[in-house]
């Protein structure tokens, strides 16, 4: 039973357990702190993303000095070379001259500088040599929008490198196009190991940045990685022309080869050339690794918070609150022994629970234990009252016995007989209550065969057989039912036998059954067989049949058959079938806890005061 009561506690909803509900009423209890926390956190990784984005443009900044520098100086010196034009090609000699000081000036910083006419043919370069730009698609762009420019030819024909040309329009005093002019700066010189020692060292402390420039179109110009591998540093979510922007930004994306970085975006030219710094995310350092997750850490010390709280309810309280329903549940499926109860470390107020559960379990087992040997003590007294009342009986049946053997009148005998049988029934009854293990109850498959062998044990004798059928049910009465189905079943026993015949030489029959019918009644049947002739008059109303001495019956045996039946509260019906006359009484089986309980029957006393079975005199 306590494993089922357990097993019972163990399937009940986990919410309605003591440590979920405590749980439960902490976490709700620590989330405005954890609430706090985190707006708190979010607040300060606000300020500090803030301040790392402005860590990074000044860093992406610093890294693009040199590089935003010769390319200023680039554009300034094609702004400054148009505007000197004046009249220079109509002389192409003096042309390249001017051409080639400027390359010289610039100390290796610029491999190439030419105009480059409305034909195409460029006869004024730094190089002396006249180039062919003809097919140019840069020609032709600059001759339908003459406007500054920037591209990236992998592959200078004059350079025989890979170049970034700046071009800048050239314009007569009456503002007639007549070509542009292109300076040449090749990719090796914005190279670190090209930049000075200065820059060389303040890029060095920015490793592992990716310093890449591109143009409004989204094309790549410059990388401090080298071209080839600049796509692999860019973001991959989004074109170059979607973060050229004319402000300074940062923002967090995956790059093409799936590297998470972090990226630093400014104008080098408004609007036409911009710079973009690229870090992985893991080495920008500082706040910008938790960008995605600004809560993390305020959950993490909720969760904390929550884990501890658990452990100290756990410790403090569910623990010994565990205990004691162990305790209980067993103590009231039926363990009495109640083990001790470690409550010595636990909270005063537990403490005092498990006292007063330990003091009312040692109340209830002392209680128990005198209510055990008070019933003990009734038990034996009522043992002994039965087992005297039982000798009582015999005693007066064996003065009968001796009463009868004096008789010399066969009535007188016989009706001695037919009392002796009576108080013999009885003293069978009392019998039955002292030897059984319970006195609330009787056991009636034992009380009737008692009851059947004592009644054919006086009823044969040599010449008188009876073929005896039984069967009892396991049923249990209470004393106040026992007492009137005993004598009940006893005047009928008595007549089956007084009455029972057969129709040939044979032994007579007899059917003895008590039977349960449904779930609160049971029947009792009494038949015997009978020889043909009419049935006596007082054997009319119980089992019929003929046979000796049946013009010597009173008609007691039918008025106490009548009387018992009543008693039981009884329906009793007789039939006759094949020879086979049948007395069938059907009652309602009394529940057990009426007689534990002391109720007392409501039907009358088969014989009363003034010598009456249920109100008919006795003769």
């Amino acid at each position: 039973m306590w494993h089922d009561a357990r097993s019972a506690a163990l399937d009940r909803p986990l919410r309605q357990r003591l440590g979920v509900r405590l749980a439960l009423a902490l976490a709700i209890a620590l989330l405005p702190l954890g609430v706090v926390s985190g707006l708190q956190s979010r607040s300060v990784l606000k300020e500090a993303r803030a301040r790392s984005e402005a860590a990074l443009l000044g860093e992406t900044l610093l890294a693009a000095a040199p590089e935003a520098g010769l390319i200023r100086g680039a554009r300034t010196a094609a702004s400054a070379l148009a505007a000197a034009m004046t009249g220079l090609p109509e002389d192409p000699a003096a042309c390249s001259a001017v051409m080639r000081r400027v390359v010289d000036e610039s100390d290796g910083v610029y491999s190439f500088v030419a105009f480059v006419p409305l034909s195409g043919i460029a006869q004024c370069t730094s190089n002396g040599k006249p180039l062919d730009l003809t097919q140019s698609e840069r020609r032709i762009r600059m001759k339908e929008n003459p406007q500054r420019d920037v591209v990236v030819i992998r592959l200078a024909a004059a350079s025989l490198t890979s170049v970034l040309a700046f071009g800048h329009p050239v314009f007569d005093e009456a503002g007639r196009y007549l070509g542009y002019v292109s300076i040449s700066l090749p990719h090796t010189v914005l190279d670190a190991e090209e930049l000075p020692e200065s820059d060389l060292r303040r890029l060095n402390r920015l490793q592992p940045i990716a310093l890449i420039t591109f143009d409004a179109a989204g094309e790549v110009l410059t990388s401090s990685t080298g071209l080839d591998d600049a796509p692999n540093r860019l973001p991959g979510d989004r074109p170059l022309t979607d973060v050229a922007t004319d402000r300074a930004r940062t923002f967090i994306a995956s790059a093409v080869n799936g590297v998470e970085r972090v990226y630093a975006v400014f104008p080098l030219v408004d609007g036409q050339i911009y710079a973009i710094g690229s870090w992985p995310i893991a080495m920008a350092g500082g706040p910008l690794s938790l960008w995605v997750s600004p809560y993390v850490m305020p959950a993490l010390m909720w969760l904390a918070s929550l884990l501890v709280a658990m452990l100290a309810a756990e410790r403090l309280v569910t623990r010994h609150i565990r205990a004691l329903r162990r305790s209980i549940t067993s103590f009231a499926a039926g363990n009495h022994r109640v083990e001790g109860l470690a409550m010595h470390d636990a909270a005063i107020e537990i403490r005092d629970v498990a006292d007063a559960y330990l003091t009312m379990t040692d109340t209830i087992v002392r209680d128990a234990a005198d209510l055990e040997n008070m019933v003990h003590q009734r038990e034996v007294l009522l043992r002994e009252v039965h087992h005297r009342v039982k000798n009582n009986l015999q005693l007066i049946a064996s003065i009968m016995n001796i009463q009868m053997r004096q008789s010399h009148s066969h009535e007188a005998k016989t009706l001695m007989k037919s009392l002796q049988d009576r108080v013999m029934s009885l003293a069978t009854i009392h019998r039955g209550l002292y030897q059984t293990s319970g006195l609330a109850d009787v056991r009636a498959d034992e009380l009737l065969s008692d009851i059947l062998h004592q009644i054919l044990k006086m009823a044969t004798g040599p010449g008188r057989r009876f073929e005896v059928v039984t069967h009892f049910d396991d049923l249990r009465l209470t004393p106040d039912q026992a007492v009137p189905l005993s004598l009940l079943l006893t005047e009928a026993l008595t007549n089956a036998v007084k009455y029972a015949g057969t129709e040939a030489p044979g032994v007579p029959r007899l059917e003895v059954s008590l039977r349960r019918e449904g779930r609160n009644e049971a029947v009792l049947t009494v038949a015997n067989s009978t020889a043909p002739g009419p049935a006596p008059a007082s054997h009319a109303n119980g089992p019929g049949g003929t046979g000796p001495g049946a013009g010597s019956s009173t008609g007691l045996g039918s008025q106490l058959l009548m009387a018992f039946g009543q008693q039981l509260g009884a329906h009793s019906t007789i039939s006759t079938t094949d020879g086979l006359y049948s007395l069938r009484v059907q009652f309602a089986v009394r529940a057990l806890t009426e007689a534990e309980a002391g109720v007392a029957p409501a039907t009358p006393d088969p014989v009363d005061d003034s010598g009456q079975v249920d109100g008919a005199p006795v003769h």
